[in-house]
């Protein structure tokens, strides 16, 4: 139960864009006392600033993070809407509301914007010159960073600097899921020795997505019990309630049914934590929404597909896991699915060839990935993508008519058009 809340915190905590400027308050409540005490001990007065100097100042750095916290807020819910409707709304959670940039510059501003009040409230008689000071050098900061913020963010909504990101969080799940290499091509799938399970353990509570499963937990509960537990959905899939969530073998039967349940997180939407096909999806979103007849941007499609071959060439190269795994001891212990090569790449090219073969650009790319990684990966992963390039040569000879243009389309390019050196 503790680590199924920890993941909920830590999720939670890192997709709030509240946070850190609400830790910025009691950081700034204790900033300001210490820097008051140093000014008491200093007795300072290098900056020679009077009442209504400082006063004057003060406001004036009040008045501008405050501008600086609207607008900032404002710009990124208008950021959010067009971003989400050009390319595809599951950026939000995974890469624009989990940007540090945006969360810790407003943090910055709802700082100073706080030390400023604080050193206003406290000016009476005299004026704390090293308060002052420290509140203009923030100032001078936070303009720094509201210009740095501005050029920050019409870099980051870009599309190739989203499928970047995405392309970079892939490949940081890609690794954690499969951290093997696979040199021998040896994948063993699951093959159900037992005929049926001796117990089945429902889901229970609202019907979600499986956004993860600690699977040290349930090797451990396995071993305890010395029986075989077998996930039954996979991360990523969405669990009706009453649906089957964990089927139980030998002495595994034994287990609470709440202890197994708490080691699987769910929620509403998925996530990339431990959900490496969702990095394709995203991307794969993002491609389909560019080669659509409203937008119709097959350039930031190839772009996508660059992030794509990138992916499925590191996939390519890891060991996809075999579904059974063991405990100290050697033996089974818990099968747990996970996408195989074929499913990768599936995912890939289907949806992507279906809606882009007709264009030459995109025509021209799928077939520079497809031989690269033929060229590239092990022999064993070559069936999948030879029939994937099978599949390609039959929708470019569908689409076009014209010989001259089967035969541009017939030429790989990793530009899409125009990278080529000849026919």
């Amino acid at each position: 139960m503790f680590w199924k809340k920890l993941f909920h915190t830590r999720d939670y905590l890192r997709s709030s864009l509240w946070v850190v400027p609400f830790v910025a308050i009691p950081l700034e409540l204790v900033a300001t006392r210490i820097l008051h005490s140093l000014d008491d001990r200093l007795g300072s007065a290098f900056l020679g600033l009077g009442v209504s100097g400082a006063q004057a100042m003060l406001d004036a750095i009040i008045t501008a993070m405050l501008s600086f916290v609207v607008f900032t807020f404002g710009s990124l819910l208008v950021a959010l809407q067009i971003a989400s409707g050009q390319m595809t709304p599951r950026i939000i959670a995974t890469i624009l509301v989990r940007d540090n940039v945006v969360r810790y510059t407003t943090g910055l501003f709802i700082f100073t914007l706080l030390f400023a009040i604080s050193a206003v409230n406290r000016i009476q008689a005299s004026v704390s010159q090293l308060v002052v000071f420290v509140a203009a050098c923030l100032a001078i900061i936070c303009f720094g960073a509201f210009l740095y913020l501005i050029d920050y963010a019409s870099r980051l909504l870009r599309p190739i600097s989203i499928v970047g990101l995405v392309g970079k969080s892939g490949l940081a799940v890609i690794a954690n899921s499969y951290p093997g290499l696979n040199p021998n091509g040896t994948e063993a799938r699951f093959r159900n020795t037992r005929k049926s399970p001796v117990r089945t353990v429902s889901h229970e509570g609202a019907s979600e997505i499986v956004l993860a499963v600690s699977l040290p937990h349930l090797i451990k509960l396995a071993e305890h019990s010395n029986g075989v537990i077998e996930l039954v959905p996979q991360v990523g899939d969405f669990v009706a309630t009453d649906e089957p969530l964990f089927k139980l073998y030998d002495g595994a039967e034994s287990l609470d049914d709440g202890e197994l349940r708490s080691v699987v997180a769910f929620g509403p939407e998925r996530t990339l934590d431990q959900d490496p096909t969702f990095a394709f999806r995203i991307i794969i979103d993002i491609a389909l929404k560019a080669l659509s007849p409203a937008i119709n941007d097959p350039t930031t499609a190839v772009i996508a597909i660059d992030q794509l071959h990138r992916l499925l060439r590191s996939v390519g190269r890891r060991n996809l896991r075999t579904e059974e795994l063991v405990g100290r001891s050697g033996e089974l212990r818990v099968v747990c699915r996970t996408p195989n090569w074929e499913d990768f790449v599936h995912l890939a090219f289907t949806e992507i060839r279906h809606c882009g073969a007709h264009n030459i650009q995109i025509a021209r790319r799928l077939r520079a990935m497809i031989e690269n990684l033929i060229e590239t990966l092990p022999k064993y992963r070559h069936a999948a993508l030879s029939q994937q390039l099978e599949l390609l040569d039959r929708e470019v000879d569908r689409r076009f008519n014209y010989a001259e243009d089967r035969t541009l389309a017939h030429v790989a390019d990793s530009q899409g058009l125009g990278g080529a050196s000849g026919l």
